[in-house]
């Protein structure tokens, strides 16, 4: 058998080239044995023949083996002089930078999948909260608007997840939220939930009653939600005046479960009457059952709804029960016109929520907006069609928080409502007469700010005409201002027009119409006549506007 060719350090020796095809042996010529130990130079075959003549055709000379050593070395170095050149080899990236890419790529991937959940979370929740077809929801659709570009929408609570709520139907919360999608404004108006009013048909209450029962009358012990909610939205149309095609109705949890996805909203406390905060012991089993578990749990004073006026951090416990406080046992404080204060809170609590759930920093947290999709998509139905998700989103986020404006219907000096029997709420001008209500929130609502501000004006006649004052005041009421009074200045002296601007911090909108339409400056000081109180403005009228008018 012929002998193969040694391998020398991995390498099988290179065959050299033959003359006329053949092999070294064909031509009679012997192959000599090279062989190599690691670490030992090696040794001549034969030690009296010079190593040139040793090379047979075929066989491997010392120089070669040092060659191939030498790329090996050359291998394991970055790089090698070759005399004023410099070859260089692709970096090696270190472990650290790898390690920095990889993360990265999770990050990225970690944010993609985080958008797809999102996502699929608010196509689920939207699917079970809003009508209409879930991929409408890529539409920015306008919300209908009534005669005066606006778009009304009830907003009321009912207790029905909470075992165990007696009247748990009962709409204990109701609420109006008119929106301008132009001018970028709000108003919020709450419906005293013991206003009297006639159903307009047989109910377990009869055929009047309570409003808060009107939805319970209509919604078929839960089967008809949507026959519920249409004729309290028709009802609470005809109170205040306004055509409403929207409604949300949330439960007990809502408020709860959406704070809590918030982490905490911020809400100001202002007792009514003059009180240093709010206290409602009604809540005080949740502190402990006994006196020294109360004060433990719930200081300073063993109770859990307790605050001072100014800004109070709220968690959603403490939420959902400010929501619900409303005085109805002692002791408490703060809280004297019973739901008419708790009207004010939950106007302040909606608020708050707008104003936290639209911040930067919740946007950007996941948990966050999942927990609010949950809360929502769990606690909320409403006849919102899904096209018109985005507008209220993009609204939501548009409207500043001071152009959130509450309407309160017992403003002192415009009082509207008023208590009534057995505790009871009714309308000023009467039973079932919502005409005074209709024309409070028309003015409030009015985009002209002379009708909003409603300023109290007084007309004088400052010539010796008789009839001036009087006339002059008709043309100020149809021109949508307010006049409570047309009299003679103490003087008939007087030659130009003069406006005493008495309210110097409040109704610029009125001020601003006057000057503009008499064509003088407003004087700010106090003028050297008594004028009663609650006056804004007195306008004097002289002879120059008698020549003009004629």
């Amino acid at each position: 058998m012929r002998k193969q060719n040694s391998s020398l350090d991995g390498f099988v020796p290179r065959r050299g080239p033959t003359v006329g095809g053949g092999t070294s042996q064909q031509l009679g010529r012997p192959v000599p044995e090279v062989r190599s130990d690691i670490g030992r130079a090696s040794r001549p075959i034969n030690q009296n023949t010079p190593m040139t003549t040793l090379r047979p055709a075929g066989g491997v000379s010392r120089s070669e083996i040092d060659d191939s050593l030498a790329q090996i070395h050359d291998d394991e170095q970055p790089e090698v002089k070759r005399g004023f050149l410099r070859r260089r080899q692709k970096p090696v990236q270190s472990r650290r930078k790898r390690i920095m890419k990889r993360l990265a790529l999770l990050i990225v991937l970690l944010i993609i999948a985080a958008g797809a959940y999102v996502g699929i979370k608010a196509i689920i929740a939207s699917n079970s909260v809003f009508q209409g077809n879930i991929f409408d929801i890529f539409q920015a659709r306008p919300l209908k608007m009534d005669q005066n570009g606006r778009s009304n929408i009830l907003v009321f609570g009912t207790s029905e997840d909470d075992p165990g709520h007696q009247g748990a139907s009962l709409t204990d919360s109701i609420m109006v939220i008119s929106v301008d999608q132009n001018k970028k404004n709000a108003y919020m108006v709450s419906i005293p939930r013991d206003l009297q009013v006639e159903y307009g048909g047989a109910c377990q209450a009869g055929y009047a009653g309570k409003i808060n029962a009107l939805y319970q009358c209509y919604y078929e012990d839960g089967n008809n939600e949507e026959g519920g909610a249409n004729a309290l939205k028709k009802k609470v149309g005809e109170i205040l005046g306004l055509d409403i095609p929207y409604y949300a109705h949330v439960n007990y949890t809502v408020v709860r479960d959406t704070v809590k996805a918030l982490g905490s909203i911020k809400v100001d406390i202002q007792g009514s009457g003059g009180a240093p905060g709010v206290m409602d012991s009604n809540f005080d089993w949740k502190c402990g059952s006994t006196y020294a578990k109360r004060i433990k749990q719930c200081p300073p004073n063993g109770h859990f709804i307790d605050y001072k006026n100014g800004p109070v951090e709220l968690d959603a416990e403490h939420a959902l029960y400010l929501a619900q406080a409303r005085g109805d046992r002692a002791p408490t404080y703060g809280l004297g016109r019973s739901n008419f204060d708790r009207e004010i809170n939950q106007q302040k609590i909606v608020k708050a929520i707008r104003e936290k759930a639209a911040s930067a920093g919740t946007l950007t947290n996941i948990g966050a907006v999942t927990g609010l999709i949950d809360a929502l998509g769990n606690n909320l139905r409403t006849n919102f069609e899904t096209a018109e998700i985005r507008t209220l989103m993009q609204l939501g986020n548009d409207i500043p928080s001071k152009d959130i404006v509450p309407i309160s219907l017992i403003k002192e000096g415009e009082e509207v409502v008023r208590g009534g029997a057995g505790g009871n709420v009714v309308p000023t001008a009467g039973t079932y007469e919502y005409s005074e209500i209709q024309a409070y929130i028309d003015k409030n609502l009015s985009s002209d700010p002379v009708a909003r501000e409603a300023a109290n004006i007084v007309v004088m006649n400052g010539t010796t005409t008789a009839g001036v004052a009087l006339t002059e005041s008709g043309r100020l009421t149809e021109a949508g201002f307010t006049v409570s009074n047309a009299t003679n200045a103490p003087t008939q002296d007087y030659q130009t027009t003069t406006i005493y601007r008495i309210n110097k911090k409040d109704k610029d909108g009125t001020a601003k119409a006057l000057s503009k339409r008499y064509g003088v400056e407003l004087i700010t000081t106090a003028p050297s006549f008594a004028v009663d109180a609650g006056v804004d403005f007195v306008v004097i009228i002289g002879r120059a506007s008698l020549s003009s008018s004629n």
